[in-house]
């Protein structure tokens, strides 16, 4: 009696630790396959993180920086011309046959040498030496001048420079027209050319403005007028030059 109860609890406790959900079977072979082909086929789905690849920066050498090359481009010219004078004036003379005073018209003209020397500032103002000289000897007139003239000027282009000339001189006429010795204002303008072929150049130049009007190095020709004398009771006194220039 004792052995049926013994064997009737033993099935009973071997049913209910089936029921529980214990397993105490081994893993059969086709159980493992399966796991194994899950896992391989899972495989190309799997995206790895790429490693990142290390920034070479490269250190480019540091520039070298040459000094600009200095430009030595200055504002001073001269110039030569030849110049036609007129000389006008209206007087009562004394004729030599009655000692008589008549009103007498006195119109000469002649040639005479120029020379000018002077300083461009800017493109805009200057200043401006000249003298003009009677080239022979004439005994009906003959006529010597030199002033000091501030030099306003206007760049038209790259090759011409209009100008005027203001300032004071010094004006003597003799000869057997009525004779002048006088000091007054003095005034003119005219034009500029320049003759010579500009290339500019890589550099700092020596001042704020090249290649304007008429004021880089070279060649140049001129031409302008001038009245030389200002002033109340003295004869008209103009002059017309054409003439030759060098800027430096």
């Amino acid at each position: 009696m004792k052995n049926i109860k013994l064997s009737i609890i033993t099935l009973i406790s071997l049913g209910f630790f089936g029921y529980g959900g214990g397993d105490i079977a081994t893993v059969t072979p086709y159980e493992s396959d399966d796991v194994n082909m899950a896992i391989e086929e899972a495989v190309p789905y799997i995206t790895p993180t790429p490693t990142p690849s290390p920034t070479i920066i490269k250190k480019e050498p540091p520039k070298v920086v040459k000094p600009q090359q200095e430009i030595y481009s200055n504002g001073f010219y001269a110039g030569l011309g030849i110049t036609g004078n007129r000389y006008s004036n209206s007087c009562k003379c004394t004729t030599s046959i009655n000692s008589m005073p008549i009103k007498k018209k006195n119109k000469e003209r002649n040639l005479a040498f120029l020379a000018r020397v002077g300083y461009d500032f800017n493109p805009y103002i200057g200043i401006e030496t000249r003298g003009v000289r009677s080239i022979a000897e004439d005994k009906d007139f003959k006529l010597s001048h030199i002033g000091l003239f501030l030099k306003p000027m206007i760049p038209i282009g790259d090759i011409t420079n209009l100008y005027t000339i203001l300032g004071f001189a010094k004006t003597k006429v003799t000869g057997e027209v009525p004779k002048v010795d006088a000091e007054s204002f003095a005034f003119g303008g005219g034009l500029e050319f320049d003759l010579s072929k500009d290339v500019p150049q890589k550099g700092r130049y020596s001042r704020k403005f090249d290649g304007k009007g008429d004021q880089e190095q070279g060649v140049g020709v001129f031409l302008d007028y001038e009245r030389l004398v200002v002033k109340k009771n003295t004869p008209n006194l103009d002059t017309i030059t054409v003439g030759i220039s060098y800027d430096f």
